[in-house]
């Protein structure tokens, strides 16, 4: 098939990238070339930034593409941006939404596609449902050619998932774990969450491609393993040979005092703090075989070896480190004071 991504080295992407270069497929990537090093050689690169559209249009040319996949539309303008430039130029326009669209906490916790969509507490997820309401719109009244896919928390090796962190990303928290440091866990370690490898995603993705039972439709692809918050951080500190300090806070009381660009009230009050168990049956009656094979504590020592091995992404957070130290000190005077 021939295909273009729009972006293609990212967490999600850059896996799917990786897949398709090796089976063969005639590949494009339009993105800013910030990382031409990690593209395979095989693959044709438009360098360009997506929103300049006369740019695009003369990297593409006369060009017609089996699917076009767009990892970094997060607005109704971008996904509009698209349909002008596509519109007659695809057999397939793959939008990458979010689970977080998902109503949390659902009336069940067992997610569907069929699952309600509203997020009154982050306004990225009302941004994703307002795109996907506009495509299935162009879908119905003018036949655009739309597959929906909603991640949940997908990761790779370049960083390790975790509910709580700051604009640096999990290395901040890692040290923690290696000082002995208490680590905040939202709520009490208890709610289940669902992790995907990126490679494990890219397979149920690529099945998508082409794939006449996907045009119209939605999918959510992640994996079926469910760990609770306390497995996961667990895990993690396996991982790094520590034994972990676990300490849980409500996660309303940490969306009230967190820095802004935490955002923990999108992060966990929309998002991680609610129970989920997704459902991919749809996914797998579409894709046959379709199968993750990785485990998370199996995929989390690829991160934590992967971080542990370049220094580059040990990028230390004084400002988190302080504000974890205040919130546990916050909790333990509270403690006493009503004792």
């Amino acid at each position: 098939m021939k295909i273009l991504i729009i972006g293609g080295t990212g967490t999600i992407s850059s896996a799917i990238t990786r897949q398709l270069a090796e089976s063969g497929h005639d590949l494009w990537l339009l993105n800013r070339g910030t990382r031409k090093a990690e593209v395979p050689a095989n693959v044709k690169q438009i360098i360009a930034d997506i929103n300049d559209e006369r740019s695009v249009l003369g990297g593409i040319a006369a060009e017609t593409f089996d699917a076009v996949c767009d990892f970094i539309a997060f607005e109704p303008s971008q996904v509009e941006r698209d349909i002008r430039l596509f519109r007659n130029r695809t057999r397939q326009y793959v939008f990458i939404s979010s689970a977080s669209a998902y109503a949390k906490p659902a009336r069940s916790p067992f997610i569907t596609e069929g699952t309600t969509l509203a997020n009154p507490h982050w306004q990225y997820s009302r941004n994703k449902i307002a795109c996907e309401e506009l495509l299935m719109k162009e879908y119905r009244e003018n036949g655009f050619p739309v597959t929906i896919i909603r991640p949940s928390h997908t990761y790779c090796e370049r960083g390790v998932p975790l509910s709580i962190h700051g604009p640096s990303g999990s290395w901040p928290v890692l040290k923690r774990m290696l000082d002995g440091k208490p680590v905040l866990v939202h709520g009490d370690g208890s709610s289940l969450w669902t992790l995907t490898w990126n490679e494990d995603f890219a397979r149920g993705f690529i099945g998508l491609l082409g794939n006449p039972k996907a045009i119209g439709e939605v999918f959510q692809i992640m994996s079926d393993e469910s760990l609770t918050w306390d497995q996961i951080y667990e895990c993690v500190a396996q991982a790094l040979g520590v034994t972990p300090r676990l300490y849980h806070v409500a996660s309303d009381f940490l969306a009230a005092v967190c820095p802004k660009d935490y955002d923990l009230e999108g992060n966990l009050i929309g998002d991680k703090a609610a129970t989920v168990l997704f459902d991919c049956t749809k996914l797998k009656r579409a894709v046959p075989g379709f199968c993750c094979t990785t485990r998370f504590d199996q995929g989390v020592r690829r991160c934590v070896d992967y971080i542990l091995s370049h220094p580059e992404l040990q990028v230390e957070d004084e400002a988190f480190d302080t504000w974890c130290d205040r919130v546990i000190e916050a909790q333990e005077q509270a403690k006493q004071y009503i004792k």
